[in-house]
């Protein structure tokens, strides 16, 4: 489903070269739960930026759903990311303007959905993440988990098979962090692939692999056991 080949990013800071990815060859298959971990400047924010066709690679190639990235123009790039791709952030990103209903609906509207299809998949999306009552609310009114249930009924608006998760708990106190988290592994049990980054373990733990990442290489892979999550 997600390929890397040979994977390098290359960034210019003044005189200096830094290479956040440094030869990286990787696949994701289908139905896959995986925590991408390391330190700042590991190179996992870059690997999800190149993932989420947000930024493209200076050497190397890769695959997603069978598509060639590196050979794409930035227009077909953004209808790969809005066909193929659900993204839910630490900050959340819903727009402070809209309504709950409003912000899940966002995608529907660049993919041309009619008024009344974008708003029944809304209200299903919203009881889905347990905010049915909450539809015709701002951002402002809700609380943080509540906010970052919202992320994530936008992101499966165009039921993306891929969810792209940055620090998806960074900004929720732990009780909530888990009830995002059991969201989560429910929605990889229903058939998404998920990958997630983060800094804190217990978060890993309930990934099905994690991915440790030092000076832009894959440092190791481990396999996470059903007791574990």
């Amino acid at each position: 489903m997600v390929r890397l080949e040979k994977a390098k990013k290359t960034y210019r800071m003044g005189k200096e070269e830094v290479r956040a990815l440094d030869g990286v060859t990787l696949s994701f298959k289908g139905g896959e739960f995986w925590a991408v971990m390391g330190p700042s400047g590991s190179g996992k924010s870059t690997m999800m930026n190149i993932l989420g066709c947000l930024d493209r690679l200076t050497e190397g190639r890769y695959f997603l759903e069978g598509h060639d990235v590196s050979t794409l123009d930035d227009d077909a790039l953004s209808e790969l990311r809005l066909k193929h791709l659900g993204f839910i952030f630490q900050s959340f990103n819903l727009i402070p303007q809209l309504s709950v209903q409003r912000n899940i609906e966002l995608p529907l509207y660049y993919l041309g959905w009619d008024a009344a299809r974008s708003a029944r998949r809304a209200r299903e999306l919203a009881s889905k993440v347990g905010l049915e009552a909450r539809l015709d609310h701002r951002p402002a009114e809700l609380s943080g988990g509540q906010m970052q249930r919202v992320a994530i009924a936008r992101a499966l608006a165009n039921d993306p098979r891929i969810l792209l998760a940055d620090e998806p708990t960074g900004n929720l106190d732990t009780k909530t962090g888990e009830q995002i988290m059991a969201l989560l592994v429910e929605l990889n049990r229903q058939g998404k692939t998920i990958i997630m980054v983060t800094h804190e373990a217990h978060v890993a733990s309930r990934a099905r692999k994690k991915l440790l990442m030092k000076d832009g290489i894959i440092e190791r892979i481990q396999e996470v056991s059903d007791e574990a999550r």
